[in-house]
């Protein structure tokens, strides 16, 4: 196939699991991986098995049931990190340990009080010790958005060099634009002269609400892997949108990209994971949002009864989500009206859509939204009378 695969690394049970009140138990971790793998995602990071014996039962739980999916865990550049990682994920069909350090200078100099060759040394290190366990190793360089993209080159060609499989790039604190994280991949693309050995992955966080648009540009730029979570779950203002990224590839065919991903269940395992998490989803989140497929203005409205696609690029069958919604407030006009009778049961023509249309507007204006209940009452006061009282 000349299209490119997208591989999707999900890491809603490590990084998403990490929002205040989304604490997970190992019962809850094991449902949520066997759908995430239903779903299609090539790599589930499981958990931080050193961070507590809840998390490396977890881990080693999940381990044992995923079948297709790489089962990866997270570690520090610490030997003893590295090697309980090991050892929870000791059942695993397609085991991958990650680890790695921070490489920016605010992390060197404030985090570890330390110099940019030591942390190469500590780097290729950490590496090595998890290449005496596993083949697949991912090397993830913390806070790679504010590395110097000439150090960072240097960093990368070295954790290649001792055997690392997967490089991750992370926009640790969502702090690139789009252009200058597109250009970071494409620099390393281009000056690391070993990184044909080794797929280039994004991890991009959503301070400043750009984490998908990274994400977007660093595959533009030679990455092959897009580290997100399911809703955009993660430390402070989220990560990636595993949803979001999924649908711009499918959108987008001129990219020349695709997941393996499963779209129509992009809405039921949202629902499943805001339940499990206990974490609401926004109504106007991007493709599993309540109001992703609704409309209420009237212009809308209009367009969309006329032809759909003139308000909506998605099917919502194609992300699991129920039908679209025409939504009647006061900002609604008679074609949404007309509809809405017909949708509970009432054929008007023009003229009565006319006559009823008047007195909705005054009760829309008195309501957020017009419920169905309202829609029987005007249209039994209606076929009484004729008129609207």
């Amino acid at each position: 196939m000349p299209d490119k695969k997208i591989f999707i690394f999900d890491t809603t049970l490590r990084d998403g699991e990490q929002v205040p009140g989304c604490k997970l138990n190992t019962k809850e971790k094991v449902e949520l991986a066997v759908q995430l793998e239903d779903l299609g995602v090539d790599i589930l990071e499981a958990g931080f098995p050193i961070s507590s014996p809840g998390d490396f039962h977890s881990v080693e739980e999940i381990s044992k049931i995923i079948k297709n999916a790489t089962v990866c865990a997270l570690s520090r550049a610490v030997q003893k990190d590295i090697e309980v990682a090991a050892q929870a994920l000791k059942h695993a069909k397609r085991p991958r340990i990650h680890t790695g350090i921070g490489t920016s200078d605010f992390h060197i100099k404030s985090k570890f009080n330390s110099t940019r060759e030591e942390i190469i040394d500590r780097a290729v290190q950490a590496v090595k010790w998890a290449k005496n366990f596993v083949d697949d190793v991912e090397f993830y360089a913390e806070d790679a958005g504010r590395t110097d993209n000439e150090y960072l080159a240097r960093v990368i060609e070295a954790v290649i060099a001792a055997g690392a499989t997967v490089v991750n790039i992370p926009d640790t604190t969502g702090y690139c634009l789009p252009d200058q994280y597109g250009e970071k991949i494409a620099y390393l693309v281009n000056n690391v002269k070993n990184i044909d050995k080794a797929v280039i992955s994004c991890h991009c966080h959503n301070d400043l609400g750009l984490a998908t648009a990274n994400s977007i540009a660093g595959i533009q730029n030679g990455a092959r892997q897009i580290e997100c979570t399911i809703n955009g779950l993660g430390e402070r203002a989220g990560n990636t949108s595993l949803g979001e990224v999924v649908m711009v590839i499918r959108q987008h065919k001129q990219l020349g990209f695709y997941t393996g991903i499963r779209a129509e269940h992009l809405n039921p395992i949202s629902r499943l994971v805001s339940d499990t998490m206990r974490m609401p989803v926004q109504p106007n989140k991007a493709i599993v949002g309540a109001n992703a497929f609704s409309h209420s203005s009237g212009i809308h409205q209009d367009g969309f009864l006329k032809d759909s696609s003139t308000y909506e690029i998605i099917n919502p069958q194609e992300v699991g989500a129920e039908e679209s919604r025409i939504v009647l407030t006061a900002r609604s006009g008679r074609s949404a009206l007309a509809f809405r009778f017909q949708k509970v049961g009432y054929s008007f023509d023009r003229n009565d859509i006319d006559v009823l249309y008047e007195r909705f507007l005054q009760v829309a204006d008195t309501k957020k939204e017009i419920v169905e209940e309202d829609l029987h009452n005007l249209a039994k006061a209606y076929l009484e009378t004729g008129v609207i009282a």
